[in-house]
């Protein structure tokens, strides 16, 4: 099991780097939420990575985190969990009020559904739409081409909260095609948010960055990284 002063000083040396890029790039802190990905480790992790005063956590497969989520319930503990993996529409009656964010919608079968939910329970769910900016067929994710088009039909769904999009780039190894990747997305969030979203200052989140790139995510306007290796050690 990963110690809680081990995890702690990971915790401190990431926010360090947060602290510096931010300094470069002429940004706060205290506007990027880092998302520790705790997907495949036991709640004790977790609960270890609270203590250590991080609240965020994401996770990717449903029949792992809904454990998780009812052993912080019974502890009271105020975690704000983001579902980070690709949401099966036969595993989205899972997901309610209990999750902070949905980082991958990428279908208005998805948001009408996950939308009928919100109005039952009396909730409004946050949602971040998926981009699939690199065009790489192993992902899921909305295509650049399309995406005007979608969010154009998303926000007469009645329910949600969209508040910003989401990437995974892919893997190739070249900083400069990640880097690439990210600015293309804050350039759709601009043209999205200029078309749908110009008064509403909840449009506001860009979901990208992990341990490898963060760095490089925040400089291109990330307000949401996702950590795990750095953090958590590799699975």
């Amino acid at each position: 099991m990963l110690e809680t002063s081990q995890f702690s000083l990971r915790l401190a040396a990431v926010r360090r780097q947060i602290a510096l890029v931010c300094a470069e790039s002429g940004r706060r802190p205290e506007d990027i939420t880092l998302v520790a990905v705790s997907k495949t480790f036991s709640f004790a992790v977790v609960a270890d990575a609270y203590q250590c005063g991080q609240l965020h956590f994401g996770e990717n497969y449903m029949q792992d985190c809904l454990p998780k989520i009812e052993q912080a319930a019974v502890l009271n503990l105020p975690l704000k969990w983001h579902f980070i993996g690709h949401l099966q529409r036969n595993k989205a009656r899972y997901f309610d009020a209990r999750f902070f964010m949905l980082h991958s919608l990428d279908s208005l079968e998805l948001a009408r559904q996950l939308g009928r939910q919100a109005l039952v329970g009396g909730y409004r769910q946050s949602v971040l739409v998926q981009v699939n900016v690199s065009h790489d067929k192993a992902k899921y994710g909305v295509k650049p081409s399309l995406l005007l088009a979608f969010m154009d039909r998303l926000r007469y769904v009645d329910g949600l909260s969209v508040e910003g999009l989401m990437t995974i780039p892919a893997i190739t190894g070249d900083d400069v095609e990640t880097r690439s990747c990210y600015r293309r997305l804050a350039g759709l969030f601009a043209e999205v948010r200029n078309a749908y979203y110009p008064d509403d200052p909840g449009f506001r989140h860009l979901s990208m960055g992990m341990s490898g790139d963060f760095m490089t995510a925040i400089a291109e306007g990330a307000t949401i990284i996702r950590i795990g290796t750095l953090l958590f050690g590799e699975r």
